[in-house]
């Protein structure tokens, strides 16, 4: 069995939706979008549980516009998500396929970040029907695109936790080090140590200088900055924020500095994951999901839709998987510029 021909825009299409890897806010508007562009080229949504973990076990089931209703504010997604490792099977991925063609479905659009356009991108090369994909990372660091749902979102719950620690660092005299999710990819923490006026920021992305780190916090308190905050990206050092705080407790304590009773660590976690969307990402999002969506009535295939310069884009699979996203360096500069 093949998937039906989809250069009629007229047919009635049958498109699989789901969402795959880390959760990000924005998804569910995404998953809206998608349901509601289907249903108005004439076409029907069938959501997909779990992420391809959901098409191997045959969880699936019909969306319909009212399905989608009042999920536009909502962290998290619906169609629930989860990381499958079975997907790198060829035969986990032909039993896949094969429910995609016993289910009579045309297209599938896939919603999240580099691990998720990976397994759709296999798909399509295994699969006579549609693939696309919708960037949504709160790390940010998919290709073929500028930013991805749920970064910003991501940011702003990362920056308010912020704001309200530097109040306790001012009024304690305090060292904070602040460890935000980033393990390969310093996108949140450089924007946040910006927004933030943090005093230094760690990134994955940039060889690590304790020493450096030490000469900074030195340097701020002979000036008279007797509180400090140091944003640190989870992958920055081998044991995160509060390996690099005992990495550099004896150097600071030999200046003067800051010891192990002035110095705090504070890791947010997966707080960034949740919560309700910004307005930006719930528009990135319904931009993108209602692309995606007619995208799939026109036939179109293997593609990843994100934004470049904020007009929506679309970039094949292998080009978009392929590029390495490099972090802005002139904010890497203004961090320490404006930390003065």
């Amino acid at each position: 069995m093949t998937p039906r021909a989809v250069t009629d825009r007229f047919s009635h299409m049958r498109i699989g939706v789901l969402t795959s890897g880390g959760d990000a806010p924005g998804m569910n508007a995404a998953i809206r979008a998608v349901v509601r562009g289907v249903s108005a080229e004439g076409g029907e949504t069938i959501g997909i549980r779990r992420g391809f973990g959901g098409l191997i076990d045959c969880l699936h089931a019909p969306l319909g516009p009212r399905d989608v209703a009042n999920i536009l504010q909502r962290g998290g997604s619906i169609l629930d998500t989860s990381r499958e490792p079975r997907f790198h099977d060829p035969e986990i991925r032909r039993a896949a396929v094969a429910t995609l063609e016993r289910e009579g479905i045309d297209a599938l659009i896939a919603i999240g970040g580099s691990g998720t356009q990976q397994g759709a991108h296999c798909i399509q090369e295994e699969w006579g029907g549609c693939v696309l994909g919708v960037a949504s990372t709160i790390d940010n660091d998919l290709g073929g695109t500028d930013t991805s749902i749920g970064f910003d979102t991501a940011c702003n719950t990362a920056l308010e936790a912020i704001d309200r620690i530097r109040d306790t660092a001012n009024s304690l005299d305090r060292l904070f080090f602040i460890e935000v999710m980033g393990r390969h990819a310093g996108f949140i923490a450089l924007e946040v140590a910006v927004g933030g006026g943090a005093e230094a920021v760690l990134l994955p992305e940039i060889e690590l200088d304790t020493g450096w780190l030490v000469e900074v916090i030195r340097s701020n308190h002979e000036r008279g900055k007797i509180s400090c905050i140091v944003v640190v990206a989870e992958g920055a050092h081998p044991g995160g924020a509060r390996g690099l705080l005992h990495e550099i407790e004896d150097p600071l304590e030999s200046l003067g500095l800051a010891g192990s009773a002035d110095a705090r660590v504070t890791i947010l976690g997966h707080i960034q994951r949740g919560g309700n969307p910004t307005v930006r990402d719930r528009v990135l999002a319904s931009r993108l999901g209602m692309a995606a969506a007619r995208a799939a009535h026109a036939g179109k295939r293997g593609l990843l839709f994100g934004v470049r310069g904020n007009v929506v884009c679309e970039t094949s699979f292998d080009i978009a998987l392929a590029e390495k996203k490099e972090i802005d360096r002139t904010l890497l500069d203004m961090v320490n510029t404006l930390a003065g």
